[in-house]
């Protein structure tokens, strides 16, 4: 095919164009920050992913780990991918003396189903690629991709010590998803300069230590998977949780990237306002539909139960309420309900 110079121009103007009403439309679709990166392969993704399963580290995570090639191989989710566009959506992050009120805690991102919103904007610059005839796949909250590492090739931020994607002047209060698509857009040749700097809040007052090494989470110690894993939580574990029943901020909630720029506003919903008591009443179906959006072990309830009586176990709260629900647990026909039942019977004192 003969192309002069004219033809590679305009070529060079339609990319151009087509980059920046990518980036214009997620924006104007509700996210916070949009770059755009090629689908070569994330090879040190993949190395990093196989070096923190044979470590150990990545515990029973299944998620990028269950298919490393895959999640890293852009051309896996579309076979004829050549770019990334990814945007990141502002989850409304606590006040730290906010987010030490009540029996239950619940991670900022998983207080509503912002995934939900952030497709919904992804979408939105899919369809503007569709229309002109290229070829698109919405990727976010799936094991298909690695979303840290696109997001850092694209340019949105830099790699924190407590391992999540920092933005300049806001933080890591955001969920990330890509929009993989055939069309060869402009990509971003610059990386975000990284400005943690001598900074090791996170690192110093992660509840459990998790943080090993700057941008090294040891899951195995770490309170967002503990009260996601299946099995029993270990017991070494357990008052560090204190009253968590869905993830950890931590180690976001220290960090003073972003700090002047957060929400002061009631980050309260619906789906976070309850208790741990009330999880324990609730029955299977409410409990799943109530929380469908949460990644819940084997789609299985007692989890969060479980995460609940360790809560109750924790809490200053003494009434005969908790204390009989705690009991009715202990002869529960579930042996991980028990063992927790149990050690939540011992920490309160009931006699």
């Amino acid at each position: 095919m003969f192309c002069d110079d004219r033809g590679v121009e305009n070529l060079d103007n339609s990319i151009d164009r087509l980059s920046k009403l990518c980036i214009a439309t997620g924006l104007d679709a509700g996210l916070d920050s949009v770059g755009i990166t090629s689908a070569e392969p994330f090879s040190e993704a993949l190395s990093t992913l196989k070096e923190r399963k044979k470590s150990g580290y990545a515990a029973d995570m299944q998620f990028t780990y269950r298919n490393p090639e895959r999640s890293t191989t852009p051309t896996k989710v579309l076979p004829d991918a050549k770019s990334l566009i990814v945007g990141a959506l502002h989850t409304p992050s606590p006040r730290l003396p906010d987010s030490q009120e009540g029996d239950s805690r619940i991670s900022a991102y998983a207080r509503k189903d912002y995934y939900s919103d952030l497709r919904i904007s992804l979408q939105s610059i899919a369809k503007i690629l569709e229309n002109e005839g290229w070829k698109t796949r919405v990727v976010a909250d799936d094991n298909a991709l690695v979303d840290r590492a696109a997001a850092l090739r694209a340019g949105i931020g830099w790699m924190g010590k407590n391992s999540n994607v920092l933005i300049p002047k806001k933080g890591s209060w955001f969920v990330l998803g890509s929009v993989v698509t055939n069309a060869p857009l402009r990509e971003n040749e610059e990386p975000v300069k990284e400005e943690c700097g001598q900074c090791s809040r996170c690192i110093d007052l992660c509840p459990t230590s998790a943080i090993v090494e700057p941008g090294v989470v040891d899951a195995r110690r770490c309170i967002a998977w503990l009260v996601q894993a299946p099995g029993s939580i270990p017991e070494e574990f357990r008052s560090s949780i204190g009253n968590r029943i869905y993830g950890c901020d931590d180690c976001q909630e220290v960090c003073p990237i972003g700090r002047q720029d957060r929400i002061e506003g009631n980050i309260s919903d619906s789906l976070a306002d309850i208790s741990a008591l009330q999880i324990l009443k609730f029955t299977d179906e409410e409990l799943l539909k109530r929380y469908s959006h949460w990644y819940i072990a084997e789609r299985n309830p007692k989890y969060l139960r479980r995460n609940a009586l360790v809560v109750l176990g924790n809490s200053k709260i003494r009434n005969s309420e908790v204390d009989q629900e705690i009991e009715k647990y202990l002869h529960d026909s579930d042996e991980i309900l028990r063992e927790h039942a149990e050690w939540a019977y011992m920490q309160r004192g009931i006699s």
